[in-house]
């Protein structure tokens, strides 16, 4: 094959010699109420997760990140914390926690917490104490305003799940803030108390053990002082978001946030070993320009501020390409890449693309240069999920209804085998399952050597079989039509990837000397014998190449 004249190439070395273990490896996010349940109330339980740790070794994932399991009212489902050093007893003990993390370090897997530091629970003790009077010694702790002079709200901020962030307290005669439900207030990181009171409750964990922390909405966590209006969106029409009506100019991504994300860093740090590192995971939902700032100065920041843009960019090959070139000469010296396809917020990739660019896309996930992170069934491609109205449980769609942001379908409980309720619970699932569950499901898919989960499987056995996927450099490849392509080197060997994300054959791109079939998301090159010549000249539809260099 010919040389690519045009390929892009980094103009630095950006592998490394000697990575961390959340550099070269994969996190997996567990929801845990859809994950297993054990005691038949239908809701999963951190026995449940340590029952299916296997299911994680036998993927190939390194660690395992956990949405909340504190105390809380479940307004959010876990995202109103109402202690931030408990375990909620829907999920178990902490004795059950401390089970299932020696369960996991015993395996081999790191085990991450979500931590929510922006707001609590309204039921929180330190938000009853805040609200007792105007001279409680927490008052400070939350975020209080006179009103405006016309008695209203102190200013325009909205609230992400629609209406104003202020809600009034009669007894006290002030608002307080939130920038999520009126039961979850924000917290005054400005004071030093209460952030005192929060790094302590990171310690408890990290004493604990836990490898680190995905940190909830980090760019929220400070608002400008003065508390102005935030300008108006000249581009909101009806349909989208209430939240969308105004810019959160002044309500998020303020500089003094990045402080806050040094301590936290600092106090992670401080926990590090070598093959024992924490890391930390912040939720960032910003452009690329102002995301870059979450690493830090000197990488002081969070490890890895999470990259969404494979959430949210259009599939096509072109615009993925640019936007990987954008992102890769964005991040800061030393700065480590990071991906992901989905999450408990965002609709799954088989919704978004269908189930045959799903495979396309988990070998995109796979073998782009960063840490990747799964998100739980995706790994069985499970699509959408339809959600009759009477069993809606998601706050966001019951406050704007029908207008396909509420995140049920993507919570929906992990199908595991053919027996009733998939496997998931022996009492009524929390939510419906998806409807092709008995043949969609881990038991089903694992004696399928063509199945999503087979797929999975194998790309991340690639990944630890070939050290330049996980930790090597990346190079772009000019290609035409609907194929995306690069290259993953290293001292030691390279790989082309070449993805088709169309449904029609395409033409390779030039590639740059001799390669040989590797891997494909249609067939196994190794199985029934090569497929492929040396000279391939076309990508099939759907389909996903990777090719090992001969030189």
């Amino acid at each position: 094959m010919t040389s690519a004249p045009n390929a892009v190439r980094p103009e630095r070395a950006t592998g490394i010699a000697d990575p961390a273990w959340w550099q070269a490896g994969v996190i997996y996010q567990i929801y845990p109420r859809s994950f297993q349940d054990t005691n038949g109330d239908g809701i999963g339980d951190l026995a449940g997760i340590e029952r299916r740790l296997d299911h994680l070794v036998a993927l190939g994932v390194d660690a395992l990140w956990i949405s909340p399991i504190y105390p809380s009212p479940m307004v959010d489902f876990g995202y109103d914390v109402s202690d931030y050093i408990g375990v909620h007893p829907m999920f178990g003990t902490m004795a059950d926690f401390d089970r299932l993390l020696a369960a996991a370090h015993d395996r081999g897997l790191r085990l991450l917490l979500d931590f929510v530091p922006n707001h609590s629970s309204d039921r929180h003790p330190w938000f009853l104490e805040s609200r007792a009077s105007r001279d409680n010694p927490k008052r400070d702790w939350y975020i209080w305003r006179d009103p405006a002079p016309d008695g209203g709200p102190p200013n325009n901020w909205i609230s992400d799940f629609g209406g104003s962030a202020w809600q009034w307290d009669a007894a006290t005669g002030q608002y307080y803030y939130h920038a999520m439900l009126v039961e979850q207030p924000d917290l005054n990181w400005r004071n030093p108390g209460l952030k005192a009171a929060m790094l302590d409750a990171m310690r408890f964990w990290f004493d604990k053990g836990v490898d680190g922390f995905r940190v909830d909405i980090l760019w929220h966590m400070i608002k400008a002082a003065d508390f102005p209006d935030n300008p108006a969106n000249p581009h909101w029409h009806p349909g989208m978001a209430d939240m969308h009506k105004v810019l959160q100019l002044h309500s998020t991504d303020q500089p003094e946030v990045f402080a806050i994300a040094a301590e936290m860093r600092a106090l992670a740090d401080a926990y590090s070993a070598k093959g024992r590192e924490r890391v930390l995971v912040g939720e960032i939902y910003l452009p690329i320009e102002r995301l870059m700032a979450y690493y830090g100065k000197d990488r002081e920041g969070v490890h890895l501020p999470f990259n969404f843009q494979l959430i949210e960019a259009p599939w096509d090959a072109r615009a993925l390409h640019r936007m990987i070139a954008d992102y890769e000469a964005a991040l800061p010296p030393g700065g480590w890449p990071n991906w992901v396809l989905g999450n408990h917020d965002r609709p799954r990739i088989a919704a978004r693309v269908g189930v045959a660019q799903a495979r396309v896309a988990a070998m995109l996930l796979l073998t782009l240069r960063g840490t990747p992170t799964l998100y739980y069934g995706d790994e069985l491609g499970i699509g959408p999920v339809e959600i009759p109205p009477a069993k809606v449980q998601d706050p966001r769609e019951l406050r704007e209804p029908g207008l396909g942001f509420g995140r049920d379908p993507v919570r929906t409980p992990m199908p595991w085998d053919t027996s009733a309720n998939a496997g998931f619970t022996t009492g009524e699932p929390w939510l419906p399952l998806n409807s092709d569950w008995p043949t969609r499901n881990v038991a089903v898919e694992r004696e399928d050597a063509g199945s999503m989960l087979a797929l999975y499987r194998e790309l991340l056995r690639l990944r630890r079989a070939h050290e330049v996927l996980s930790i090597g450099d990346v190079r772009l490849i000019e290609a035409e039509g609907d194929v995306l392509a690069y290259e993953r080197v290293n001292s030691n060997e390279r790989v082309a990837i070449v993805l088709n994300l169309g449904g029609e054959m395409q033409r390779m791109p030039a590639l740059d000397g001799t390669f040989q079939p590797l891997f494909s998301t249609l067939r196994h090159p190794r199985e029934g014998g090569d497929p492929y010549s040396p000279t391939l000249k076309v990508i099939g539809p759907n389909e996903g190449l990777i090719l090992h260099a001969q030189d």
